[in-house]
């Protein structure tokens, strides 16, 4: 009777616990399906993407590629805001002396739109110590800077200095169980070694990710073109971000990387074709609207997504989700636009929601198109080939599900290296720090 009654006393102590445990579990697989499967690794009885692939036309002709880019805005991301207000303020130090001397964090306001509607976010900015110039990656964020710089009085959400983050306590634990280490926090010492710059921003603070409040936010941006869909507007961030960082003596812009993770993997993939002054790009678990096939029946399914998540798409996407068979583009074709320019698609086995196998199919289409431009295709193996990090367009493989974990940070640094081989900076970078 005893150990009855400890077990109940023990089951009612951590019931707020467990049933944290269970909605978070809830809410998280809703996006990610935990990882409980394994993707396929068989793409020799898959359908080939379609449409066909023109080549040629999508290398050499810039009518061909402007009519492409207009049709997945008609379809799926809605218009390029060309010409949309991006302005910022003088950079705030927020620490000179970065882990001991490998570097200095800053940060800088950001503006994009005009009017009452215009929307700000912070950029942080960290800078290995030594001359440089550094390549740089750009990120955005699925919390706020608070949680991507613990311990460091960048700006919050709420403008304010950040005093702990939300990704304290339970719920961070959990989160970054399930989804890695680095789904929110960055690993700064792995980049400042490497002598790579890193500058990121929260996403949600320039437009939310909210069905009911994105739509409206988009419409008030005061632009001559306002974005339609989320995934457009934070496409357009990476390309703010980029006109507040180039030019400076310490950042390498012949050397700028747009990565995102998940959602944002979508949006980077879509500034490196409608923005060329991306230098690579890595997306990492990317999913539909990313870099997987639109036609594909395995994993989420854009019709799921676009269900699920209506503001992240244009609304006239909505007409297209019962037969998408019939839509006039695939994204072999949005990762064609990217060609030549070095793109890193990352994908995790147990990642079937985001369909590594479709992504991969659409990896090996566009790798004729990189072949195409002089650069480094897909090499032989399928989905089990040896990652070439200085392939044009590098598809990687690892174990586990979807998340951003310390394997993931070697193969984006050495895709990185690969791409921008210096070795003088991380010499500067390290000698800087002894």
């Amino acid at each position: 009777m005893l150990h009855m009654f400890r077990a109940v006393i023990w089951f009612l102590i951590r019931l707020p616990l467990l049933l944290l445990i269970f909605v978070t579990a809830l809410v998280m697989s809703s996006c990610t399906m935990l990882g409980l499967n394994y993707a396929s690794l068989e793409t020799t009885n898959k359908a080939a993407p379609q449409p066909a692939l023109d080549v040629a036309a999508i290398i050499s002709e810039a009518s061909y590629r402007k009519d492409l880019m207009q049709s997945f805005e008609d379809v799926l991301y809605g218009p390029w805001p060309e010409g949309m207000p991006v302005s910022w303020g003088e950079p705030r130090l927020v620490e000179t002396d970065l882990l001991g001397g490998k570097g200095r964090l800053e940060e800088i306001p950001v503006t994009i739109g005009t009017g009452e509607g215009a929307s700000q976010f912070w950029l942080a900015v960290a800078i290995p110590a030594g001359e440089g110039p550094f390549p740089l990656v750009i990120s955005q964020t699925f919390s706020s800077n608070c949680a991507a710089f613990p311990g460091y009085p960048v700006t919050s959400t709420a403008g304010t200095p950040c005093e702990g983050s939300e990704m304290d306590g339970t719920f961070g634990y959990l989160a970054t169980q399930m989804f890695g280490t680095y789904i929110a926090k960055v690993p700064l010492e792995r980049f400042m070694d490497a002598g790579i710059a890193y500058a990121t921003f929260y996403g949600s603070d320039f437009v939310p990710d909210r069905r009911n409040e994105a739509p409206d936010m988009m419409e008030h941006l005061g632009g001559p073109i306002n974005p339609t869909s989320t995934l457009m507007a934070w496409a357009y961030g990476y390309s703010a971000a980029m006109d507040a960082l180039e030019g400076r003596d310490e950042i390498d812009s012949g050397a700028m990387i747009l990565f995102g993770h998940s959602r944002f993997g979508k949006a980077a993939l879509i500034t490196g074709a409608w923005d060329r002054r991306a230098d690579a790009v890595i997306a990492h678990q990317a999913g539909f609207a990313g870099a997987s096939l639109s036609r594909s029946e395995t994993g989420e399914g854009l019709k799921r997504m676009a269900e699920s998540y209506p503001h992240w798409l244009a609304p006239q996407t909505q007409d297209w989700l019962d037969r998408l068979g019939e839509l006039p583009v695939d994204q072999h074709q949005l990762l064609a636009l990217l060609a030549p320019t070095p793109v890193l698609l990352g994908n995790g086995r147990r990642d079937v929601w985001s369909d590594p196998n479709s992504s991969f199919r659409a990896a090996l289409s566009a790798s004729e198109a990189y072949v195409a431009a002089g650069e480094e295709g897909l090499p032989a193996g399928g989905m089990k080939q040896e990652f070439e990090p200085g392939a044009g367009i590098a598809w990687w493989l690892r174990p586990g599900g979807h998340s951003i974990v310390s394997e993931d940070i070697d193969t984006f640094i050495a895709f990185i290296d690969a791409q921008f081989p210096d070795a003088s900076r991380k010499q500067g970078a390290v000698h800087a720090a002894e």
